[in-house]
């Protein structure tokens, strides 16, 4: 199912994953940012059909990751787009100065891609790391 596009799991998934979604810092606190770690990513453009292959579909992303530690969570993401390169941020955020326990917590966290994209190759940078997928079209 992970690869299908829209199929969102909530909650923890069967690999023990918690599903989580970027919510707003707490001002109370300062923070330190830093790039966001994650083990793997499922691109999963919608289905092409002859009356969309022309303008294009949406693409999903599927990000696999685990925070260091307790207290580290996502903060923001950033999208830039030149043509059929995609660059992505994710970052994370950890309060500083707090005392955080030293143990893995699994996520999955779903990106929707800026604007649409017709049948092609595209590569897709997150966090430095490149990763390629193709838009099939009909054929």
């Amino acid at each position: 199912m992970d690869s299908e596009f829209g199929h969102r799991e909530d909650g923890v998934s069967v690999d023990g994953r918690q599903t989580i979604m970027i919510s707003p810092p707490d001002d109370s606190k300062e923070y330190r940012f830093f790039d966001a770690t994650y083990e793997s990513i499922a691109v999963r453009p919608d289905q092409i059909t002859v009356a969309n292959q022309s303008e294009g579909v949406s693409v999903e992303v599927l990000i696999k990751g685990s925070f260091p530690d307790s207290c580290s969570e996502l903060h923001d993401v950033v999208q830039q787009r030149a043509g059929n390169l995609i660059l992505v941020t994710l970052t994370m955020r950890r309060p500083q100065g707090a005392v955080c326990a030293s143990v893995l917590r699994p996520y999955r966290y779903y990106l929707d891609l800026e604007g649409l994209y017709v049948p092609g190759p595209y590569s897709l940078k997150l966090n430095d790391k490149s990763n390629s997928f193709t838009v099939r079209g009909i054929q």
